[in-house]
């Protein structure tokens, strides 16, 4: 069965604003990301986690975002803290309950959220 994963907490800010997206799982997969995508771009993973430990994030968010889950709510976390215009994107949680490569390697995940857009203005 493949998990269902519904993603929300998106939207608008200002350069150095802060945004907080949320992730609902079913099936308590034990590895889960996000990843961001822009037009005409490939989609680039952005942290990500396994059971309750992050395991990477990208060079650019280190020290700006944090991710987290709280397993009795199923739920991925993604606080960002002082969102730059370059963090405008499509973002997406993905899971999957085996991991064999690279975290940040799309083709890993078997589950994907709808997305939810982050915009940031200057």
């Amino acid at each position: 069965e493949v998990p269902l994963v519904e993603a929300s907490g998106g939207g608008s800010v200002q350069a150095g604003g802060s945004l907080r997206l949320s992730c609902v799982a079913s099936g308590y997969p034990l590895y889960m990301a996000w990843f961001r995508q822009t037009p005409g771009q490939e989609r680039e993973g952005v942290a990500s986690i396994r059971d309750q430990e992050p395991t990477a994030y990208r060079d650019s968010v280190k020290g700006r975002f944090t991710i987290s889950k709280d397993w009795d709510k199923n739920t991925l976390y993604l606080q960002m803290n002082s969102l730059r215009p370059e963090d405008t994107a499509i973002y997406y949680c993905a899971s999957t309950f085996t991991l064999r490569g690279d975290s940040f390697d799309a083709n890993e995940y078997n589950a994907w959220g709808q997305g939810t857009q982050v915009t940031v203005a200057s």
